[in-house]
């Protein structure tokens, strides 16, 4: 028997006449769809609402400074940065190194006050509490550096460039357990060593500064990020604030290789904050007795994730969703309604064959909507957020292209998704409730703080809702505390690995419905 169909050329191969085939398929699909006014209105509407919701959420954001907003340190990668520090340096010209004996370190947190107008500072260390040596390209804020340090509580960490971080090995400091601390630069590549008794020597990482200057200053620094206080709601969620802490470390053995070997040490106070009047909010300091240095300072040297995102401009994306499955299932389930699934499968060789084309078309039309809807939402609420006195945090341009292209991928996999169901139940009100059961309820149900954080990171890994972290635009830093949860817009899964799930979920709920249609077949 031969498999070609009326209308096809003499001679085409079978492969080829399949390729013709499937392509009548897709585009009688695309045509039932187009010439139904209601479907077409219903995806006009879910991109409008996409825009509308995502300007409406960014024209209630405002942000005022009380005057000029100091602007925002970026890195070297094109990040917002937070480098405020306190800095003891000396000029070097070429390589060299320096290398220091860290006695102490110590620290003061401000608890919440337990009596209204009565400050309570107690002694400690913050985690990420930080104090070591460095060789920065200069003092401008989010200029490139290295540095070697110890740690509130997570050891000896070498760093540098701000989002870059290698762990050395545990441990506190203490006058009983002291720790060696050695950066040595050798052209563009600075290493960082440590030691427990000055004489044996641990690599702990080596960092390649691309385009370092010959002149760049080094010396000792202290920082201390806030304290981290996380409050339990009230259904399982949780809020943060954070406040006020400052480090100081005592050192000494201090030894400079180089230019830096001479010469007087220059204090300063890198990213201090300022009062009305011009005096330091929150100073840090630095005294000298003898061969021992002791620096107190307050901040941190790491990625910023206070401000916008750019995602907070598709707040819409879910209303939008929820149109889109209502039409997906509907292009499914109304042939069944009006008993027209036999002729529409009848259409092509295979039943399976019809449905794939009947999702790819209604796939097609989603993503092109929900490009649309995505690049006007973020490209529009920028504006809007800026204009508002917001800081929307830098991304760089292929992040953007990722979160507007990733969107629409998302958009497009729910509906193939919720296609698929509609096949499988062939009732359009029960397959509207089943996918958004599957996809909305658990973003919702993990992003409103209704969940014990555990709970709600599982949930964005195993369900369909996982297709949301594609809307990530900042990352998670390890070596910097944050609330990372889905309430802040940040997920268990990486942004493609999260898409992945929900592709998965919409490719096997597809190879369901193909199979169902080919036992009835059968």
């Amino acid at each position: 028997m031969s498999d070609r169909r009326p209308g096809d050329a003499p001679g085409l191969s079978t492969a080829t006449a399949h390729r013709s085939g499937f392509a009548r398929l897709l585009r009688a699909e695309w045509t039932k769809f187009r010439t139904v006014r209601g479907w077409v209105l219903a995806m006009a509407a879910a991109a409008l609402v996409t825009v509308l919701l995502g300007l409406l959420s960014a024209s209630g954001s405002h942000t005022s400074c009380g005057g000029a907003c100091p602007a925002v340190p970026v890195g070297p990668g094109g990040e917002a940065v937070e480098d405020k520090f306190y800095f003891v340096h000396r000029p070097l010209n070429g390589d060299g190194s320096i290398t220091v004996r860290v006695t102490s370190m110590t620290g003061q947190i401000r608890r919440p006050d337990l009596t209204p107008g009565t400050r309570q500072v107690v002694p400690g260390l913050v985690p990420w509490a930080k104090a070591g040596v460095m060789i920065k390209e200069s003092m401008k804020q989010g200029s490139t550096y290295a540095a070697v340090m110890v740690t509130g509580a997570h050891g000896v960490r070498m760093q540098h460039d701000f989002t870059q971080d290698v762990a050395g090995r545990p441990g506190g400091v203490s006058q009983q357990s002291p720790r060696w601390l050695r950066l040595t630069r050798s052209g563009a590549d600075l290493t960082g060593y440590e030691s427990t008794d000055g004489r044996q020597w641990t690599r702990v990482g080596t960092a390649r500064l691309a385009g370092l200057p010959d002149a760049v200053q080094v010396g000792l620094f202290a920082a201390s990020p806030g304290d981290l206080t996380v409050t339990p709601g009230d259904f399982g969620g949780s809020s943060a604030a954070s406040r006020f802490a400052e480090a100081t470390a005592v050192f000494d053995q201090v030894s400079l290789q180089g230019s830096a070997a001479s010469g007087a040490w220059r204090p300063d106070d890198v990213g201090v904050t300022l009062n009305p009047d011009g005096s330091a909010h929150h100073p840090g300091g630095f005294k000298e007795s003898g061969d021992t240095y002791t620096v107190t300072g307050v901040g941190d040297i790491a990625p910023l994730s206070d401000g916008q995102q750019i995602e907070n401009t598709l707040t819409g994306v879910l209303t939008g969703l929820i149109v889109v499955i209502v039409v997906a299932v509907m292009f499914i389930t109304t042939e069944y309604r009006r008993g027209l699934i036999r002729t529409t499968l009848l259409a092509g060789p295979r039943r399976g064959r019809t449905l794939v084309a009947k999702a790819l078309a209604i796939g097609a039309v989603t993503f092109v909507t929900g490009l649309v809807a995505a690049t006007a939402a973020v490209m529009l609420g920028k504006g809007i957020l800026v204009a508002n006195g917001n800081y929307v945090l830098p991304v760089a341009p292929f992040t953007e292209l990722r979160v507007i292209v990733g969107t629409a991928v998302l958009l497009a996999a729910a509906a193939i998704l919720a296609l698929a169901v509609g096949t499988l139940f062939r009732r359009s009100v029960a397959a509207v409730i089943t996918a958004i059961v599957l996809i909305v309820v658990p973003y919702i149900l993990a992003t409103a703080s209704v969940l014990p954080a555990g709970a709600a990171q599982w949930l964005m890994r195993l369900t369909p809702a996982a297709g949301f972290a594609i809307q990530q635009s900042i990352p998670a830093y390890a070596h910097v505390l944050g609330n990372y949860l889905p309430s802040g817009g940040y997920y268990p899964l990486a942004p493609w690995a999260g898409l992945a799930v929900l592709c998965g979920y919409a490719v096997l709920a597809l190879g369901l419905a193909v199979f169902q249609l080919r036992r009835r077949d059968a």
